[in-house]
């Protein structure tokens, strides 16, 4: 029997393959693998990604001055928030040292043997 199809001469890629690029392939720079891909790439997904969550925030009527009042605001009240929990974590630690040091030096002194 003779086989009545044409020889294939290019095999086409598997789906997990990628297909032979007419470009050279580009050495991966430093700044390629910090972009994590080309400069322009990352460029242009960076500006549409903006545009995005730019036109949320408008539609939401939020402004950049907003955006950033309000960072500012939440930065003071963690300062101030930290600062007043130190304060208050001192202060049952000082409650606490009042009865405790006592009680403990007491118990030492009652413990305490002298060398026979």
């Amino acid at each position: 029997m003779i086989d009545e199809r044409p020889p294939q001469t290019e095999v086409p890629p598997h789906w997990n393959q990628s297909a032979p690029s007419r470009w050279p392939a580009r050495p991966d720079t430093r700044l390629r693998r910090f972009l994590g891909g080309s400069p322009l790439a990352v460029l242009v997904k960076l500006i549409l990604v903006s545009l995005i969550v730019g036109a949320l925030l408008m539609w939401l009527n939020i402004r950049p001055a907003d955006v950033f009042r309000m960072l500012s605001n939440l930065v003071d009240r963690l300062w101030y928030l930290g600062f007043d929990a130190i304060r208050e974590f001192g202060t049952y630690i000082v409650a606490g040292a009042a009865i405790v040091l006592p009680v403990w030096l007491i118990l030492r002194i009652l413990s305490y043997r002298a060398p026979r």
